[in-house]
């Protein structure tokens, strides 16, 4: 997945490099910088020594030392002042600017913090909306995989709001279906149709499935390929909106009889797509999934498209309070 939010110590990242947000002195005084500095140790601070001072919004990088991650890039964040003094124009700065240089260090992967909303005082929501925003306008140019690492569930606070909707849909008492298979008999789905076979019939049975099997709709990906040119998007466009790397689509193209996605890779496709309910339980249903109404992660998915919201990234914000998978691959 291009884009991630995860709960984790950044210093534990197992990545090409991971970003500290440090002062102009880079010296480790606190917060991330200090948890960043002890655990690469007395060279790091050595190094730093030598590359400091750093401006605000810049980056500079360094060997990662004992830490998991080759390099770290430091950047010097803005203090917060109520927005009115370029404090967004210094945090877009600090995250292109440590973007390029991952990318110019051939790094595959990179993990942030939420650049000044420790001490500085940058409201948290904040810098992650912004941070998304930012970084995926530079996705769309580059093929990197960037982690935003929130450290524990009070770092970030979701919209109440929109926590309230959402929590009140999922809590809604749906009457479900349950799908019940006996032993002598083999179910078999396509879309809402349902063909039922009696193992013990032998050869008639046998002749049924083979008619069967050839009436099957288009597999996942041809479905996926007549949509995109339905809608006038690139591939690229598409992907890239669904939250995918290049290395996936790349399998889906290459296999499109066999690909099989999983559950959030296809619905982020049928986001991307901006398909509504009945169009993304068809596309689900080419791979043999489908949105119940009895899981919380289907239960969110079916809020956004009955709202008309198809923006990944928002939803993963909700998908990510509610403590479910992301959408993406």
């Amino acid at each position: 997945m291009p884009l991630q939010i995860i709960r984790q110590d950044i210093t534990k990242m197992q990545v090409d490099a991971i970003v500290n947000t440090t002062n102009e002195e880079m010296v480790g005084y606190s917060g991330v910088d200090l948890a960043v500095h002890e655990g690469a140790g007395p060279e790091l601070d050595a190094e730093c020594a030598k590359i400091a001072p750093l401006g605000l919004g810049g980056a500079k990088i360094t060997k990662g030392y004992n830490l998991d991650a080759r390099y770290i890039i430091h950047t010097s964040g803005p203090i917060w002042r109520g927005g009115l003094e370029g404090e967004s124009i210094i945090l877009k700065s600090c995250y292109i600017e440590s973007l390029k240089l991952a990318v110019a260090h051939g790094c595959n992967s990179v993990a942030f913090p939420l650049i000044s909303s420790g001490v500085y005082g940058y409201p948290k929501d904040q810098v992650l909306k912004f941070a998304i925003q930012v970084i995926t306008e530079f996705l769309f140019d580059h093929e990197i995989m960037v982690y935003l690492c929130v450290y524990d569930r009070t770092s970030y606070e979701f919209s109440r709001e929109l926590f309230t909707e959402i929590s009140e849909a999922i809590c809604n008492d749906y009457v479900y279906e349950r799908d019940e298979i006996t032993s002598n008999e083999s179910m078999v789905f396509r879309s809402e149709m349902v063909v039922t076979y009696d193992c013990s019939r032998g050869s008639k049975t046998d002749k049924l499935l083979h008619e069967y099997i050839k009436s099957i709709d288009k597999s996942f990906a041809y479905k996926l390929f007549d949509l995109i040119n339905e809608r006038g998007m690139t591939d690229v466009e598409c992907y890239k909106k669904a939250n995918v790397d290049k290395k996936t689509f790349s399998k889906i193209k290459c296999n499109p009889e066999t690909y099989k996605p999983s559950k959030q890779t296809a619905v982020a496709f049928a986001i991307a797509l901006k398909l509504n309910l009945d169009e993304t339980q068809d596309l689900l249903a080419s791979a043999g999934l489908t949105l119940s109404h009895s899981f919380t992660f289907d239960k969110i998915i079916r809020f956004f498209i009955e709202k008309g919201i198809y923006n990944v990234f928002e939803i993963n914000e909700a998908l990510f309070e509610f403590d479910q998978v992301l959408l993406g691959c």
